[in-house]
């Protein structure tokens, strides 16, 4: 063959294949989860706030679907976390419960993950952001390289806050390494047991920026005491004002790489968990204080994630979902105001209780799915569960009837993409050790003792208190959203369905 025609023959070929990859692409939508940590369901101006002002998400949800009734499936973060990447109601697994800062990886290499279907499935993948679901096999190398990561579960990506930011170690971890550590000044890390001479909320507290609880008195680091001890790494050490932007970057530079062809992001925001510190920029935002300036910050973190996939042009080809890992809470280990500075604020809506609490204020939350052209604009009613991420996500990328999909997760794409269309039937809610069952309009809160996270002034030392009872409680949240009224000795039919049905939940396992 001539050379002149055999270079324009491998010419066509070449934009022949990219075209068809370009094609192929095109059918794969884009995925991001925006994951914020301890938000409200009243938290947000498009879920009536107006103590605070949250424009990029009430945006998304102008433009999207705003869920007034998707819960996660507990109200505490790593069992809600696990339980998106999994696909598994998280009671299933009794480790998956908070877990220290040293703890080693809750989802073991191996176990079927959203990440590594989609990865599987042609899509890049990425984790950035708070972890919490525990790293390394056996003892963690913080100085060397961490046998297990996200990297081990599909994430083709990983850069982490590795437990929570009030947990040690204090330093982020990229892919397997700890990222800036100094060798000459080796990182320690215990979480019970002090190492090395870093001054501690307990013996120093004189040094903080606000006054730290027992848990949270360890290791001091940017001036807030920690749950745990470390020492050395002071190179690699964290500025928490500094997190939401350092988070928003590494997520930019990821889509950036990663335009070409279809991804997956799992962004984990650290806003609003506690120590609230956000940036100086954000501080007196709000009218509620720190806590309240956090979701403003959180808010712009959303906007300038937006503004990346403008830029890129990628905004028509992506679904973006907004959500948080549990309901709200004020105090939680450090007294920084956030109850005092209220204002008329209800972090909660017209929900009662909060994380770790089994009421619909610990595991109702906003959420939000935006996807031009593809989402039909509205309010949905749905029951939805994160639970269902997996199995919903996959079908979204054209993934259908895998068969590592645990039977838990339902594929609710219909809801996802109409605000008009119906949800779960049924949900079953956790928290600690507690289970309640939701099916339309009831909630069934069994017989039992259940523990309530106290509503009181910071600072006091008393522990949460405990109610119990011989019977089932039984909730109308038609038109009983506040869980107040207990109707079970009006409805014992009620009662004696939806305990059979927890039971048989509790018993499903992964039969499917």
């Amino acid at each position: 063959m001539h050379l002149t025609k055999f270079l324009i023959v491998s010419v066509l070929a070449v934009a022949s294949v990219a075209a068809a990859a370009a094609a192929a692409a095109a059918d794969k939508p884009n995925i991001l989860i925006i994951y914020a940590d301890d938000v409200g369901w009243g938290d947000l101006g498009c879920y009536g706030a107006t103590k605070v002002t949250t424009p990029h998400l009430d945006d998304l949800a102008a433009r999207g679907i705003r869920f007034t009734d998707a819960h996660t499936t507990a109200s505490t973060c790593t069992p809600s976390r696990y339980s998106i990447l999994t696909g598994q109601y998280s009671f299933r697994n009794k480790s998956a419960q908070i877990l220290p800062g040293d703890a080693n990886m809750l989802i073991k290499p191996g176990t079927p993950t959203l990440p590594a279907v989609l990865k599987e499935h042609g899509y890049a993948t990425a984790c950035i952001g708070k972890w919490h679901l525990g790293l390394g096999i056996g003892r963690i190398d913080w100085n060397g390289q961490i046998n297990a990561t996200p990297l081990d579960i599909g994430f083709d990506e990983s850069f982490l806050i590795p437990a929570t930011p009030d947990r040690v170690p204090c330093v982020y971890v990229e892919g397997r390494q700890v990222v800036g550590l100094d060798p000459a000044d080796p990182l320690q890390v215990n979480q019970y047991k002090k190492v090395g001479t870093d001054p501690t909320g307990h013996d120093h507290p004189e040094l903080l920026r606000y006054p730290a609880d027992g848990d949270h008195s360890g290791t001091i680091v940017d001036r807030i005491s920690r749950m745990g001890f470390m020492s050395g790494g002071n190179a690699a050490r964290w500025q928490d004002e500094q997190m939401t932007p350092v988070l928003v970057q590494r997520a930019e530079k990821f889509i950036t790489q990663r335009a070409a062809k279809p991804f997956f992001l799992y962004l984990a925001l650290n806003d609003v968990h506690v120590p609230r510190a956000p940036g100086p920029q954000f501080i007196g935002r709000s009218q509620c204080g720190l806590r309240g300036d956090q979701i403003e910050e959180m808010d712009w973190a959303v906007g300038q994630i937006m503004a990346k996939l403008d830029e890129l042009h990628l905004t028509d080809n992506t679904l973006v979902l907004f959500s948080s890992d549990n309901g709200p809470i004020l105090f939680d280990g450090y007294t920084d105001g956030s109850r005092r500075d209220l204002n008329g604020h209800a972090p909660g809506g017209p929900f009662r209780g909060g994380k770790y609490e089994i009421y619909e204020g610990g595991t109702r939350v906003p959420f939000i799915a935006f996807w031009p052209g593809h989402v039909k604009p509205g309010r949905s009613d749905a029951l939805v569960s994160q639970v269902d991420l997996f199995r919903t996500l996959a079908h979204v990328a054209g993934i259908a009837n895998d068969a590592s999909i645990p039977a838990d997760s339902r594929d609710l794409m219909p809801a996802l993409l109409d605000a008009s269309a119906a949800g779960r039937q049924e949900l079953v809610e956790q928290a600690g050790v507690d289970l309640a069952i939701r099916q339309g309009k009831w909630k069934l809160i069994p017989a039992g003792v259940h523990k309530a996270f106290r509503s009181v002034e910071e600072g006091d030392p008393s522990p949460p208190p405990v109610f119990g009872s011989k019977e089932a409680h039984l909730f109308d949240l038609s038109i009983d959203p506040g869980e107040r009224q207990d109707v079970a000795g009006e409805h014992p039919e009620v009662v004696a369905e939806l305990t059979k049905q927890l039971q048989a939940a509790r018993q499903a396992g992964e039969k499917r």
